[in-house]
């Protein structure tokens, strides 16, 4: 195949999510409803809205004037190895479908994908892997899942903790690789934000529980900011107060900080906690106040490595994207700022 017959399978692919998609948060296709039903199943934090959520925007980016534009970044040689490789992946398993992106650079590169799925989330793409070799049939060599350990590669891409991150280096470090590990989206407020981009900042905040690495999980705050207006628009998200687990997180750290005389405030859903810490538990948010918005910025640069996304209006001097738009990043907006395709066009 060459780089356009790939693009047109994957924007069949994403035509076909989009028919499939009724647009009020449901699924018309009954086979996708089922895998769907498959996936929440197996993992309680994907609900309906949240599947959906990925559902569509998998079929934005699999747009073929969008493919066609990430793929017009490279060189046309970027996509035609002289000898297709296999790629392994070790995919996390926080969100739905969080390893389409992986699955995609490696098939568009010409490459082989070779994937190691979290059993918290291997029902949704193994169905779209399925889908995508009825559009293409020739895909269909190039397309492995593993269930146990990964071996026989020729390159790695591996997602996850902090933790496994030592774990990849140790087993997968002699291949030429990517390795990703913790990060978190923060948010940047001045105090004179609208309604609605306080409206737009919960969806940064509360998709998918807040458990992807471009959530928001830290505010930065001017000094004696007022968060009424704040906690206000954050009614929306009420619901998740509802979800057993996401419930049982709330509570167990309300005990915490209470037992403990933790300082915070508490909506009846959302804990917010001062805390020079970005990462934050499910259910908490951290928030930091700052002084002066040139010096946050300069301290912003320093933790650069701990942050994936940059909620705000625009500032001088870091890059920042708009609020409600964490968790809609396009196709070159590529995880801890590693080029994805700029790595396997060099293997």
């Amino acid at each position: 195949m060459d780089l356009s017959e790939r693009i047109e399978a994957f924007a069949q692919l994403g035509n076909y999510l989009k028919d499939s998609l009724t647009g009020e948060g449901g699924i018309a296709d009954p086979e996708l409803q089922s895998v769907a039903a498959e996936a929440q199943k197996v993992n309680p934090w994907f609900t309906p809205l949240f599947i959906y959520h990925a559902l569509s925007e998998t079929s934005r980016i699999l747009d073929r004037s969008l493919l066609r534009e990430l793929t017009g970044r490279y060189s046309p040689e970027s996509f035609q190895p002289v000898k297709p490789l296999i790629v392994g992946t070790i995919l996390a398993g926080n969100i739905p479908l969080v390893g389409f992106h992986d699955f995609l650079c490696v098939l568009l590169s010409g490459h082989n994908f070779k994937g190691k799925m979290s059993g918290k989330d291997d029902k949704l793409l193994p169905f779209m892997a399925d889908k995508l070799q009825q559009f293409e049939s020739r895909f269909t060599p190039s397309i492995h899942f593993e269930e146990s350990y990964i071996g026989n590669i020729d390159a790695m891409i591996a997602t996850g903790s902090n933790n496994s991150f030592r774990y990849f280096e140790y087993y997968f470090g002699r291949y030429p690789h990517i390795f990703r590990k913790n990060r978190n989206g923060i948010a940047i407020l001045t105090g004179d934000e609208s309604a609605e981009e306080l409206a737009a900042l919960a969806d940064d905040i509360f998709l998918y529980f807040g458990m992807g690495c471009r959530n928001v999980a830290k505010l930065y705050v001017p000094e004696n900011y007022s968060f009424d207006r704040f906690f206000g628009e954050m009614e929306k998200y009420s619901h998740v107060g509802n979800h057993n687990k996401y419930a049982n997180n709330y509570q167990y750290q309300r005990s915490v900080f209470l037992m403990n005389s933790v300082k915070h405030l508490d909506n009846g859903f959302l804990l917010l906690r001062p805390d020079q810490a970005i990462p934050s538990p499910v259910g908490t948010l951290h928030h930091e106040t700052y002084p002066e918005l040139p010096s946050l910025v300069s301290g912003i640069q320093q933790q650069k490595d701990s942050i994936q996304c940059i909620a705000s209006r625009e500032l001088s001097g870091i890059q920042t994207i708009g609020f409600g738009k964490t968790q809609n990043p396009e196709l070159w907006d590529f995880a801890d700022n590693m080029d994805t395709l700029k790595f396997l066009s060099n293997l």
